[in-house]
């Protein structure tokens, strides 16, 4: 019989059972890809995460290799799997640094103290940005009215590993109340360019926060999407809604009874966005064993 040992965490929260919920094995050698996609379905949350230890040598060159599978299918990058990953592999060494191995390339992570808290940030690739959609067309696909959203600000792509469309809303009342269905934006998105719509307000709850967001996927409401927050702030600062390294609060989950506060930042070199970072905060609720 095999064993697998896992933990579970609560990522972009310091409270317990708020921020997203992530599993995470810890040794996933010997694990086939059919096993590692069924283990993601068990565990249900929207993400699941494989730790797979290889040699010193080649984890001090290429970093952790970690593969991210959602109970449908395996990604190549999300923001709450690999921050939460981290966070368990950094353990308590107190390391200051670390790097994971994921299929978009290369991931640091860098620690650091923040309200009494360890405190995570993952740098993420550098934004693409892609096609900027019609108000019109994203208002049909959403069965919203084209009043609600933002008419200043551009419905666009961005991605720093998945493509997020980036759409503004007017306000928390518009934000609370949408009712997408999650086939019908998945299925506009996917003949773009995107996989995601990736829903934004400038009016938030918390007035320390500077946008509440929501992301509403197959897997019903993401309480937390660090890959979109990365793409949030890039958008942001490509269309002057923040200064260059301006730390952002991004306030989601909060319709989903699971808050959780993302900070972002992008910065700008010769007008080209740049240095995306995103982090948290991570705790620990639970280990436990699979045996197969």
């Amino acid at each position: 019989m095999r064993r697998f040992p896992f933990v579970t965490v609560d990522v972009f929260t310091f409270k317990k059972l708020e921020g997203n919920q992530l599993a995470v094995f810890t040794d996933a050698k010997g694990l086939a890809d059919a096993e590692m996609q069924a283990l993601a379905r068990e565990m249900a949350f929207s993400e699941t995460t494989f730790i797979i230890p290889r040699a010193p040598d080649i984890e001090a060159r290429h970093g952790v290799k970690v593969r991210i599978f959602t109970v449908e299918s395996e990604l190549p990058f999300a923001g709450h799997p690999t921050l939460g990953t981290a966070f368990v592999l950094r353990g308590a060494t107190g390391a200051n640094e670390l790097f994971l191995d994921l299929p978009v390339g290369k991931i640091p992570v860098r620690f650091s103290e923040r309200e009494g808290q360890t405190f995570g940030e993952m740098t993420q690739r550098d934004p693409e940005f892609g096609m900027v959609h019609r108000r019109e067309e994203i208002a049909s696909t959403c069965d919203i009215s084209v009043d609600e959203i933002d008419p200043d600000l551009p419905i666009e792509t961005v991605s720093t590993g998945n493509p997020f469309i980036i759409i503004a809303l007017r306000s928390l009342d518009a934000i609370r109340n949408l009712a997408v269905d999650w086939r019908r934006i998945a299925k506009y998105a996917m003949s773009r360019d995107a996989a995601f719509f990736y829903f934004v307000t400038r009016q938030t709850e918390d007035p320390a926060a500077t946008l509440q967001a929501r992301m509403i996927f197959f897997g019903g409401e993401d309480p937390a999407t660090g890959s979109a927050a990365g793409p949030a702030a890039a958008w942001m600062v490509k269309h002057k809604l923040a200064s260059p390294d301006e730390q952002l609060i991004i306030e989601q989950g909060i319709e989903a009874k699971r808050p959780s506060r993302i900070f972002a930042r992008a910065g700008l070199t010769g007008g080209r966005v740049c240095d995306v970072r995103v982090g948290g905060h991570v705790v620990k609720v639970a280990r436990g064993e699979v045996t197969l």
